[in-house]
């Protein structure tokens, strides 16, 4: 065969997404603060667009450019027929997009504790000893059979740093004490913490390593009593000896936090050298001191969540779905300005420049609308398939995956996710983020099995209201699961109960043993 150059004719097929079909994607797959951002964006970009009243008045008719405002029941929401220039948007992307959320995923039921401090001890409290300590402590969460709505927190007025920068000035003897100090003072972290070697901070200032620990006295003698603290064992001893309680005793407690985790409380009373009645006293004592002094000046970054979907139950008992248009603007073409600018723009590359501009007006305003109906048919069928959730609460939460959604509406598994991705669903049992109604299924006596966060809840329930005298294992939840129908084994008892943040049943009675005291 020669070598040489020739021509080659080969002809394929590609998948090719034009920029407005990537543009109603990423609509598609946007939150209502974020539609909201896109909207003021393209209102300043593009003249010929304008933002109408929020909602309509009863009997206003509908103009030909508007986004519709839609509220339906949700029956008629998946009944409803589609025209062919209506229909919800439904955007195959597998080909390109081959990491899309699945659907199977077991969204975890439970809260979970701040970071706090930084160090061993501080992290093996929040593990082991959980609120056992002080309400600072944090606390495991856990599946309760209603939950309720996203709470914000208020920041504090001052940071940590500036609480203490107040104080240090009269507390230190001269000013390279006071400026070692308020070094130290930045450096700590949200829950009081010095997590920095001091030699480091010494060699940093150009200070001897006796100063540098002068400087952090200062700073452990200002308000709230421990901080500065490098290990929670050094933090409750500062709050023990604020408030005059550091005896022997209390320190030989202090100094072996990791048996107190454990429970062995005869162990401690013989290395206390103390009865029954003082070794209680003194728990009841460390309880009340504050593993995380610094949390209290901590700026809380929070942010309130807005939910996408509003339902409501109807008279007719059924349920009402409509889209939270309260950060939605309604957008209008005015027409009257494309004619006064089309008069007074006669060379062709103005006419061309306004044509476009028209052209993504109204392009944008459809895909608007139909991001519309495509949310809100897919919320119509989330909550015809969790209507026992709405209802009666978690227990009745059952298994469902993308697909059967995807299915019943007649739309692709990646459109169904880019729906129910960033977006809330508030309804009356609370505020919910639209994955957390796709859970994995368990099996059940009655064959249609329930979902993992139905678990979750009941086991919570059930080691909520144990005997304190016998607490129960991970078999005897079996067996009651198995008595109520669920059909599990005792690994997955095991899984479930880890991910609600319940301890196992050595750790629940050492803890309920502690509380008794």
């Amino acid at each position: 065969m020669a070598i040489g150059p020739r021509l080659d004719l080969r002809q394929s097929q590609q998948l090719v997404m034009t920029p407005q079909l990537q543009q109603a994607i990423k609509l598609l797959a946007a939150s209502n603060l974020e539609i909201e951002s896109f909207i003021a964006d393209a209102l300043e970009a593009n003249p010929l667009l304008e933002a109408g009243a929020v909602s309509r008045e009863a009997g206003e008719p509908d103009g030909e450019s508007d986004v519709p405002r839609e509220e339906f029941t949700a029956d008629q929401l998946i009944a409803q027929g589609q025209g062919e220039g209506d229909a919800p948007l439904d955007i195959d992307t597998s080909a390109l997009d081959r990491d899309r959320d699945t659907g199977d995923g077991d969204p975890g039921v439970g809260g979970s504790s701040g970071d706090g401090a930084r160090n061993s001890d501080a992290e093996w409290a929040n593990a082991e000893w959980g609120g056992a300590i002080g309400d600072g402590a944090g606390s495991a969460g856990g599946g309760a059979e209603d939950y309720s709505g996203i709470e914000s927190a208020r920041a504090a007025e001052l940071s940590l740093s500036e609480h203490l920068d107040r104080q240090i000035g009269g507390l230190a003897v001269n000013q390279g004490e006071v400026r070692a100090a308020r070094h130290i003072a930045g450096l700590l972290d949200e829950a009081g913490y010095l997590t920095t070697d001091l030699r480091d901070i010494a060699y940093d200032l150009g200070i001897t390593l006796d100063q540098a620990e002068d400087a952090l006295e200062v700073v452990q003698m200002c308000d709230p009593t421990g901080v500065g603290a490098r290990t929670l064992a050094e933090c409750l001893a500062l709050q023990a000896k604020e408030a005059d309680r550091y005896d022997p005793c209390m320190r030989a407690l202090i100094d072996n936090l990791d048996l107190v985790a454990k429970g062995e409380v005869a162990r401690l009373k013989r290395i206390c050298q103390v009865d029954d009645e003082d070794f209680a006293d003194m728990l009841r004592e460390l309880r009340s001191y504050d593993p995380k002094p610094g949390l209290a000046f901590a700026a809380v970054t929070s942010e309130a969540v807005i939910p996408d979907v509003l339902v409501t139950r109807n008279d007719s008992g059924g349920w009402d779905i409509a889209l939270n248009e309260a950060t939605l603007p309604r957008l209008i073409v005015n027409r009257s300005y494309y004619v006064e600018l089309s008069a007074g723009a006669p060379s062709e590359e103005a006419q061309g420049w306004l044509k476009e501009k028209l052209a993504d007006a109204h392009w944008l305003i459809r895909a608007l609308d139909q991001r519309q109906k495509t949310i809100l048919k897919t919320a119509a069928e989330i909550v015809k398939q969790q209507d026992g959730f709405f209802r009666r609460g978690v227990s009745e939460l059952r298994p469902l995956t993308l697909r059967e959604v995807a299915e019943k509406i007649d739309m692709h598994e990646s459109t169904v996710s880019r729906v129910t991705s960033n977006k809330y669903l508030n309804c009356d049992r609370g505020c919910f983020e639209l994955k957390y109604f796709f859970t994995s299924g368990v099996g059940s006596s009655d064959g249609e099995g329930a979902s993992s966060g139905a678990i979750k809840a009941r086991i919570k329930a059930l080691t909520d209201a144990e005997d304190a005298k016998k607490v129960l294992s991970d078999q005897a939840l079996v067996e009651m699961l198995k008595a109520e129908g669920f059909d599990l084994a005792r690994r997955t008892v095991a899984k479930y109960r880890e991910a609600a943040g319940i301890g196992s049943s050595a750790q629940r009675r050492r803890h309920k043993r502690l509380e008794s005291l």
